[in-house]
């Protein structure tokens, strides 16, 4: 088990940095990070992009001057670069297409003044869904919100990922995101996590996705592709999809 060092009170407010990986999204980053340059208290901006053809990498240094390029593919990969170079007390992993709410910073810090919390998350829900796609994401967002409460580490699902916020100092002892995943990345650390302290479901905080991926593959055959990969991981410890092929 990790021994955490200096989680005492904190007499100064956290700071938090977002970081952002990318690969062709021109379509939504302007739109996101045009809402966090506009976030009080103020946060850090990371983009990390791992080989985007279009202008994604164009047009997110005119929102922030920490914008990566990494030659290999991977969100894990993309992610632990971008953990690297920031500068936070706490990490928020952002999906590029995801909309947070103006007060997500004021109640990400107010969540981690436990020091029994090591990650965070909150609901998510699709943007103008329809009726089965919202159903679908209230479900979802319950049995994530439950399973923060289990007392097994290996059922704990904090997060897909698009909103997934973590203390700085554990994610460094922990190694980060495993890098030789392709999928469930998030669900593996989150395990990780919930070995050495608590994970905290945010309830009075939304925030919005695009919800592309269902929008082009069907809500049936992304919500299988996710389950028998959490299936998997549980039994066998990796996961059955290999490679997670971008929707843009």
């Amino acid at each position: 088990m990790i021994r955490l060092e200096g989680r005492q009170m904190q007499t100064e407010t956290p700071k938090i940095s977002v970081i952002i990986p990318t690969l062709q999204e021109e379509k939504y980053i302007a739109t996101t990070l045009s809402k966090l340059t506009k976030i009080t208290p103020q946060i850090e901006i990371i983009v990390v992009d791992g080989g985007s053809e279009d202008n994604t990498v164009k047009i997110a240094r005119g929102f922030t001057d920490k914008v990566y390029e990494i030659k290999e593919r991977g969100i894990s990969k993309a992610r632990n670069y971008g953990a690297k170079y920031s500068n936070g007390d706490i990490l928020l992993f952002l999906d590029a297409d995801v909309m947070p709410p103006n007060d997500f910073a004021e109640k990400l810090i107010g969540t981690f003044k436990g020091p029994e919390v090591v990650g965070a998350t909150c609901s998510t829900m699709p943007l103008r869904s329809k009726l089965a796609e919202a159903i679908f994401f209230i479900y979802l967002n319950l049995m994530i919100r439950i399973s923060c409460a289990l007392p097994f580490a290996r059922f704990k699902w904090q997060s897909r990922g698009e909103f997934f916020a973590v203390r700085k100092e554990v994610f460094q002892k922990l190694g980060g995101f495993n890098e030789s995943m392709a999928v469930t990345e998030d669900y593996d650390l989150s395990c990780r996590l919930s070995e050495i302290g608590k994970l905290a479901f945010i309830k009075n905080l939304i925030v919005y996705e695009s919800n592309r991926r269902i929008r082009k593959e069907g809500l049936l055959k992304t919500a299988g592709i996710w389950l028998v990969n959490v299936i998997s991981y549980i039994l066998r410890g990796e996961t059955i999809s290999a490679d997670w092929e971008p929707v843009r």
